[in-house]
């Protein structure tokens, strides 16, 4: 399902170079749960981006379903990603002028989806506990309900890939267990494939293989 191949990523801050990835190949198969493990600052996030298409490599190729992304132009590339893939950032990142229910079905807005995609929605709000909160905006809800929007709206397409940038960062332990629960059901149900980014070890432990990486590089298992 996922390819990556010789990629490497630098950035230039302040005249200083920063190797966020150097040489790294991996493979993902399709209906696979890995996690990236890794101090902060290690090259987990910039991987993730990598692998998502939001940041074009410096060198190397990142396959997705036997497609090179960066051999797309940009329009076919967001389609690709809104048809193929879902994105949980580290942050909720939900449109303050939108409703939980509205920022759950935002991604239906650029492509075809199914007349009842509202009530996949609504399913959804209630699968992460909030049914009741449908009509609130952002501003009312708590930085733990909005991380649950923002999980809800990443199944909403119904992905074929998850890439989860710590995902339960701000959640307590009880909804963290209900949505890991959540992201396995998805798994075996569906046979969605997860990429996770996180430094909770229990999450990781979870996932059917981790990988480590250290200074923008991939660390023998």
């Amino acid at each position: 399902m996922i390819e990556v191949r010789d990629v490497t990523k630098t950035y230039t801050i302040s005249g200083q170079k920063l190797h966020a990835a150097i040489d790294v190949s991996f493979t993902v198969n399709n209906g696979e749960m890995i996690s990236i493990v890794g101090h902060s600052g290690s090259g987990k996030t910039t991987l993730l981006s990598l692998i998502g298409g939001l940041t074009k490599p410096d060198a190397g190729d990142i396959l997705v379903d036997n497609v090179n992304l960066w051999t797309m132009n940009d329009g076919s590339l967001c389609e690709f990603r809104n048809k193929k893939m879902s994105f949980i950032f580290q942050f909720a990142s939900l449109i303050p002028t939108l409703t939980a229910l509205e920022n759950i079905l935002l991604p239906t807005a650029f492509g075809d989806y199914a007349d009842d995609v509202e009530k996949t929605a609504l399913n959804l709000l209630e699968t992460v506990g909030l049914a009741d909160k449908k009509g609130f905006y952002p501003s009312q809800l708590s930085g733990g309900q909005q991380r649950r929007v923002a999980i809800a709206r990443a199944f909403i397409n119904n992905p074929e890939i998850v890439l989860a940038d710590e995902p339960t960062g701000d959640l307590d332990e009880d909804t963290e267990r209900e949505i890991v629960q959540l992201f396995k059901k998805m798994n075996t149900e569906r046979n969605t494939t997860f990429v996770i980014v996180t430094h909770n070890s229990e999450i990781a432990r979870q996932t059917s293989r981790q990988l480590r990486i250290k200074d923008g590089r991939l660390q023998k298992e």
